[in-house]
């Protein structure tokens, strides 16, 4: 064997020992590759589900904190002026009836009320018996209701500005009704309205006054009516609406001067005493049924029957 021969042999051997000690580190590293991933793939795993949980418990925290930070506000509503009404069959001075029901000045008959500081009303009736001549027949119904402010409902004010319509409303379309005029009545309270009309029964044709007034959280109704009766000749309507109206002035400025404030009514009935809110059941009496207000056609000619 030549020596160039033998050399290239001794080189191949030392190729094949170099491979044979390579393999195993190759196999070991080759091992050793997936544990890395796995650890790192683990390791990454966990930091993001606890990012995510950080992530939620801020979440909810702020969502907590929002809702202590912004409560439902409560709902408000302005105090009603008026906290109480006088007594209904006080509200017109002794000379007042005197004129009005000239007969009847002492026959007050107060109607019946679950709440007089909400609701309260009177009526007097009088019959002048003239002999021969026939008789002069007058009714007159003074009827008043206050309304309390309320959350739902809303200020006592603007509950009785719309039972203030509705009842100048009601004398407008009252049945048999007929010659009916409608006429706005100047200084008294906050608004007022005069309704008149001729009603005929059978005891005799009537003539009937009915004046609506407001003043701030309260409404006053007064129904005036006059007959002849028997023969005597018919009341002048133009009289008997201006007793209505003087009558309505002075149950509005006696509503003003229970609840310690002047005749006018307006101009200062949101300050002082008066201003605070009326009690609960004055709220709960703001819609009267029908058979509670005071029917003015009716009355007088059941009185004037049971008199002639």
């Amino acid at each position: 064997m030549s020596e160039g021969t033998m050399q290239r042999a001794a080189q191949r051997d030392d190729q094949r020992a170099q491979r044979v000690q390579l393999l195993p580190r190759l196999l070991v590293c080759a091992a050793a590759v997936p544990v890395m991933l796995v650890a790192a793939g683990c390791s990454g795993s966990d930091s993001d589900s606890a990012g995510a949980a950080q992530g939620s418990q801020q979440t909810a925290a702020a969502g907590a904190d929002a809702g202590s930070a912004s409560p439902s506000a409560s709902p408000t509503v302005e105090a009603a002026a008026y906290a109480k009404l006088p007594e209904p069959c006080k509200v017109l001075s002794k000379k007042t009836l005197g004129e009005l029901v000239p007969k009847g000045s002492k026959s007050g008959k107060e109607g019946t009320s679950s709440d007089t500081s909400a609701r309260s009303s009177c009526s007097w009736s009088s019959l002048a018996n003239n002999g021969v001549k026939g008789s002069q027949f007058r009714w007159l119904n003074v009827s008043m209701l206050r309304f309390a402010s309320d959350a739902n409902r809303g200020s006592g004010d603007k509950q009785a500005q719309a039972y203030y319509a509705d009842q100048v409303k009601a004398a407008q379309t009252a049945p048999g009704a007929k010659n009916g005029k409608t006429e706005p009545v100047a200084g008294t309270g906050d608004e007022a309205t005069v309704v008149r009309y001729d009603l005929k029964k059978k005891e005799g044709s009537f003539k009937q006054q009915t004046v609506v007034a407001r003043v701030e959280n309260v409404v006053v109704t007064l129904d005036y009516n006059g007959a002849g009766l028997a023969g005597e000749k018919s009341p002048s309507a133009d009289d008997l609406v201006k007793s209505a109206e003087k009558a309505t002035k002075e149950a509005v400025a006696a509503v003003s001067a229970a609840n310690g404030q002047g005749a006018g009514g307006s101009s200062d009935a949101g300050s002082g005493g008066a201003s605070s809110a009326p009690s609960k059941s004055a709220s709960g009496s703001a819609s009267p049924s029908a058979s509670e207000k005071a029917s003015p056609s009716a009355s007088p000619s059941k009185s004037a029957a049971k008199k002639d």
